[in-house]
């Protein structure tokens, strides 16, 4: 098994004939958590996108492999059976169904392409609840329809749920860090950091120093005009804190 869990070579891609992504160079090993940071406009959420394998986003040239296999020849399901996971800057509701019967769909095709035999409802049962009470989510919301009513912090801290459920490979967290407060911040956050395994990766997608003060990354990478320009530590998070985008160049 190669420590090489993602590698992205001269990415171009965009969406209704305007390119985004005008060359994106990255590679990511197991156990790293990589941070993307830059102005809006800048790509991110595209290359999120790209990543899932939504089909109005556009490659036009470049390679993406994910453990050993052609990224862009997989479909968006079998990148979710692969163990790639996205949580959105804003995520979806979805009327008429429930927490549960969400939950276990997902986890059982996983486990079919997988080859392993669906939770029996007992299993499922204790699974659920013991995910629920990993993200400190009461047992009343396993009831209720995805995202439905639900607030700003419920939204990012079921996505964290549903991560700790299905337990990724690659985990995208996109802005996951939009409309938190502090503690419903710290709980995405802790969440986060207790699924990190040597056999995992996580892209963390924010604007902001905040989120990277609970959730530290092994790296962290500027994105800016469709490209990545900087690549570094901490410093470049403080850079950004203090002096703006406009002081990395590209």
């Amino acid at each position: 098994m190669s420590d090489i869990l993602l590698e992205i070579e001269n990415l171009h891609a965009g969406i209704e004939g305007r390119e985004i992504l005008r060359g994106v160079d990255l590679r990511i090993r197991r156990g790293e958590v990589h941070a993307i940071m830059g102005p809006n406009g800048a790509g991110k959420s595209t290359l999120s996108a790209v990543l899932a394998g939504r089909p109005d986003y556009r490659v036009s040239a470049g390679s993406v492999r994910y453990d050993g296999r052609d990224l862009l020849a997989m479909a968006p399901e079998e990148r979710s059976w692969a163990g790639i996971f996205l949580s959105f800057q804003y995520p979806v509701e979805i009327p008429g169904v429930s927490i549960t019967n969400f939950m276990k769909a997902a986890l059982n095709a996983r486990r079919k392409a997988a080859g392993l035999p669906e939770l029996t409802p007992a299993e499922y049962l204790k699974l659920l609840k013991e995910k629920m009470a990993f993200v400190q989510m009461k047992g009343e919301f396993a009831k209720r329809e995805v995202n439905v009513g639900f607030s700003g912090g419920e939204k990012k801290r079921n996505e964290i749920f549903q991560m700790a459920m299905i337990e990724p490979t690659l985990s995208i967290l996109d802005e996951t860090d939009s409309g938190l407060d502090v503690d419903a911040l710290r709980i995405v956050a802790d969440g986060v950091n207790r699924l990190r395994s040597p056999q995992t990766a996580s892209i963390v997608i924010t604007h902001y120093q905040r989120l990277l003060e609970y959730i530290v990354p092994d790296v962290v990478h500027v994105l800016k005009n469709g490209r990545i320009v900087a690549t570094g530590g901490a410093e470049l998070v403080q850079q950004i804190e203090t002096q703006g985008y406009d002081s990395i160049d590209g």
